[in-house]
């Protein structure tokens, strides 16, 4: 495997922005924040931040330092190939995007059972193994959303795979919707290091209930241990296990790039005592019932009426959670006025084709017109 400073990686989903633009300046000063303190991991995909994250990492990371000082993931992803023809445009167009004339790790983006039989019918999977051998990737591997025994099959069917990204935190870990213990145990299974993503849930276990930040907050009242950020107790809780290569961060501004440096700076895992408080805010948050959506956006980019779902979801779970006016004014005022409303929803299931938490989007959708409507 590439040269891994330390197993924290920079997840270029969520990047600062200046309205629909990248902010280029604050996202430089991030990229030289992680690399001035020995972090070297950088993950993006072509649809990341609708095409952009690709090319502000050039101008931010590859045209500006030595291409042996970063190691640089991205992902063949569904949504921009129907046919085997049309991989190979879609990389090179990658690469240039990016700046770059390799891909230290290149990964089938986002697999399950349907995607994957689409990527085995457009010989995906054979065509990467190519761009390996011609040098143009480093390691191949995949992304993976879905059931334990789909991974199973995909590894077993695929043993050149040589990482696995999975979905990893201490709320999904024993969710049978999402399985990441059971994903994890397979990549163990057949040894393969893994990537972890969403350590955070989309930003849900750092914005809390209040009775769960208490958990937290108490933790160490009274003592000399200095109190930590919600963050860390995700992050830390996934990169502790074995095998664990790498753990990303969505980080979205200089604040949060701070926060997550000094504490994995000189990474420590979590103690008995914070495991414990783990467990309890878990306890507490399923007690809510929330929608547990990560906010990826990628129902978004399909959806015919244009409704931004993972904004709404998340007034549904702001009201569930605080129950104030201004998740109804954030509702009305914000997420749909220039976007469609819950109710203008077609039923067409396209959001719940690609929602990597298998989502009953059209059912839940119908819960926020309810609510708000």
């Amino acid at each position: 495997m590439e040269s891994v400073k330390k197993k924290f990686g920079f997840g270029c989903m969520r990047l600062p922005m200046n309205g629909s633009e990248v902010d280029i300046t604050e996202f430089g000063k991030m990229v030289d924040m992680f690399i001035e303190n020995g972090f070297n991991y950088f993950d993006t995909a072509h649809g990341y931040v609708s095409g952009k994250s690709e090319t502000a990492l050039r101008e931010c990371l590859t045209s500006r330092y030595p291409r042996d000082s970063y190691i640089l993931t991205n992902k063949l992803s569904t949504h921009f190939f129907e046919r085997e023809e049309q991989i190979r445009p879609l990389f090179e167009s990658q690469l240039d995007a990016c700046g770059a004339d390799y891909f230290d790790f290149y990964l089938m983006h986002a697999q399950s059972m349907d995607i994957f039989a689409k990527f085995k019918r457009c010989r995906a999977y054979e065509t990467a193994l190519e761009f390996k051998e011609e040098g143009k990737i480093r390691h191949f591997g995949i992304s993976f959303h879905d059931k334990a025994s789909v991974l199973e099959e995909i590894l077993t069917e695929y043993p050149q795979i040589e990482v696995v990204q999975i979905q990893f935190n201490y709320l999904d870990y024993d969710d049978p919707s999402v399985e990441s213990r059971k994903c994890y145990e397979v990549c163990r299974k057949f040894n393969k290091p893994v990537i972890v993503m969403e350590p955070c849930k989309g930003g849900n276990l750092v914005n809390l209930p209040e009775d769960a930040k208490t958990v937290f907050d108490e933790l160490y009242e009274g003592s000399d241990v200095d109190k930590t950020g919600y963050a860390s107790y995700a992050i830390r809780f996934a990169a502790g296990f074995e095998g664990i290569m790498m753990v990303l961060s969505g980080m979205s501004n200089i604040e949060q790039m701070k926060d997550n440096i000094s504490y994995m700076k000189e990474f420590s895992s979590l103690s008995e005592t914070e495991l414990n408080a783990v467990n309890r805010v878990c306890e507490i948050i399923r007690s809510k019932n929330m929608i547990s959506c990560t906010a990826c956006r990628y129902c978004t980019d399909g959806c015919p009426k244009k409704i931004s779902i993972p904004d709404l979801f998340a007034c549904l779970n702001a009201k569930k959670v605080f129950n104030n006016w201004n998740t109804d004014y954030y509702y009305n005022n914000v997420h749909t006025v220039h976007n469609g409303k819950a109710s203008d929803c077609i039923k067409c299931g396209k959001c719940e084709q690609v929602c990597p938490q298998h989502l009953h989007i059209r059912e839940l959708l119908m819960d926020v017109a309810e609510e708000f409507e």
